[in-house]
Formats: C-alpha cells, structure tokens, sequence
C-alpha cells in the first residue's frame, strides 16, 4: 500500500501543474497575439514571428516554451487571420503541451482615432506525460523478481490526451494607445488523463494596456533624438487560484530599445510567497525587416538559485510602412 500511497500522490501532484497557469511571456508587448487574438493583423500587414522561452535552466524543473505565429491582413474584408502554434516543455515530468490555433479579429472603426477589434480563436491541443516509465502496484511481483508488462490497476493514466480549444478577446487602439481582454479556454476541455475523468482546463483571463509618446513632448531630451518615445504597458492575468500582474517602461530609439518591467503576485496564496516575484530586463533593435528582442527575468523570490528565466524573440514585418494610414507600430 506504500508504493499505492507514493503513486496517489504523484498522480494528484500532476493534477495540480495541469491546473497551474498557461505560460506568459514576459515580452508580451512584443508578441502580443500570445495573450490576445484581437492583435491578430494589428499592423494590417503580413507579419510572422517566433518566441522562445527558457525559465530555470539551473533547476531539474527547467521549462521550455516556443510560439511561431503569421498574421496578415484582408483589407476588402476588413479583417486579420492569422495562425499560431505553442509548445510548452517541462523537464522533469515530460510534460508536452502543444496547442495550434485560427485568430480572427475583425476592425470597427469607433471614430477618426479610435478602433475596436473583436476577435476569436479556435484550437486544437495536444497534452502528454511520461507515464510508460512508471511502474504501478500490480505490476511488481516479488515472488518471481520480475515487473509485468501490462496492469489492471485503475489509476493507470492516458499518455496523451487531444482537446479543441476556444477562446475570444477585444481591443481598443488609436495611434499612441491600445487597452484590450482575452478570455482563454472558453468551453473548458476536459484535460484529465484517466479515460472516466473530468479535470475542466481552466480559463486564462487577461487584460493589458500600453501607451507610446514621444519623450520630447513632456519632458527636455537633450541628450536624446527628438524621435524618441516612451512606451508604458501593463498586462494582468488570472486562470484558477493563480494571479500575476506586469508593469514596465521601456525608451524607443529608431534602431534599437531598451526597459525594464516587473512581475509580481498579487494573488499570494501562500503565507511565505512574495508580491514581487522577478525584476525583467529587455532590449532589442530592429534592422530593415526584422525586430530582434532578448529579455531576462532576475528572480527577486527565495526559491533559490534558478538560473533566472530568458526569452529571445524574432519578427519579421513584410512592409516597412503599412498599407494604412497611421497604424500603430508599438516597438
């Protein structure tokens, strides 16, 4: 009953990162269709991109997260499509999560400044575990010194299990501003491995803002080119028990950037977790075509040496100037 006991315990321990958060990247202002799909064919041109991120690398629980999208847009029909594909890794379980989605986000223009874009996104997902490698009570028998092939034991799991997703977001923006809400995992697919389960996904809600300006119009640059702007952004999100909350500013130059932001928790669920839980450098530049970005999250928590977390990102932008007139070219 010990090795039961140890195996119970393993398998509620997975339930529990099933239902942890969806990943979050910290550069989510430089590929922002990650959180919301209204961003799908924001700059009303054809865009493709791709995000790693590798979170804890000095740990056995390292995490690795890529995301490769292309949008484009239809200006007969008003609209963005675009595609996206998210696959998340975790070392120690074998934890494999990939999903593959169609955004959809359609404009309305609210006045001679402002747009709104409702938008959708439909899925399909993919989620899988080690469990080959792990031996159950019955399968062990003693007598003989051998472990049997197959079990009849009930808690035995599912490797992989296949969902379809849906989720739907808006968005408002003018030139300088945008603020906008997502709301992922809408029908809550059952994700539980066991055949007669019913473990519902969590929905992921998130809600973000930014404004961009030019410096010189507040304050004296002297030391810096006139074109200078300021970007401010902030992006909330919450799914199941679990909350965080970015901050952070940032200086755009014509060829490069540079910033700083900050996550915390503002949840705090437990009585030793921290409000503020890493402080995130990020820079980049771009050249021609292409944005380049690299972040890195310094842990501020007493989890110990992790090896902090870092993102690299690529983007490459197939107009430099926009079909449109004033799209708003955040970073």
């Amino acid at each position: 009953m010990k090795i039961k006991s140890l195996i119970l315990f393993f398998f509620l321990g997975l339930s529990s990162v099933v239902k942890a958060q969806d990943p979050i990247f910290t550069q989510y202002f430089m590929v922002p269709e990650t959180l919301n799909p209204g961003f799908t064919g924001f700059m009303e041109t054809t865009t493709a991109g791709i995000l790693h991120r590798t979170q804890w690398p000095d740990l056995n629980f390292r995490v690795d997260t890529d995301y490769a999208f292309i949008n484009s847009w239809f200006d007969e029909a008003n609209s963005g499509v675009g595609i996206s594909i998210l696959n998340h890794r975790e070392k120690f379980t074998d934890y494999n999560f990939t999903t593959a989605n169609i955004n959809y986000a359609y404009r309305v223009q609210l006045n001679d400044n402002w747009f709104f874009r409702p938008a959708i996104q439909i899925g399909f997902g993919n989620k899988s575990y080690g469990f080959q490698n792990i031996i159950l009570e019955d399968q062990i028998n003693i007598g003989q010194g051998i472990i049997n092939p197959t079990s009849v034991d009930p808690l035995l799991l599912n490797n992989k299990i296949n969902f379809f997703d849906f989720s739907a977001g808006m968005l408002f923006n003018n030139e300088e501003a945008w603020f906008g809400a997502s709301l992922k995992h809408i029908n809550k697919p059952n994700i539980s491995y066991a055949g007669e389960g019913n473990l519902p996904l969590e929905m992921f809600f998130s809600a973000n803002a930014g404004y961009e300006f030019l410096l010189g119009d507040y304050i004296d640059i002297t030391y810096f080119p006139y074109e200078t702007k300021m970007l401010l952004t902030t992006n909330f999100m919450s799914q199941g028990e679990y909350s965080r909350w970015d901050f952070g500013t940032g200086l755009v130059f014509k060829r490069f950037f540079f910033g700083v932001s900050a996550a915390t928790n503002p949840g705090k669920k437990a009585m030793n977790s921290h409000f503020l839980t890493s402080i995130n450098a990020f820079g980049g530049l771009q050249y021609e075509h292409f944005k380049f970005g690299y972040s890195y999250d310094f842990n501020t928590s007493k989890i110990g040496k992790t090896g902090g977390v870092y993102e690299l990102s690529v983007i490459y932008q197939f107009d430099l100037e926009p079909r449109c007139f004033g799209c708003p070219n955040y970073y």
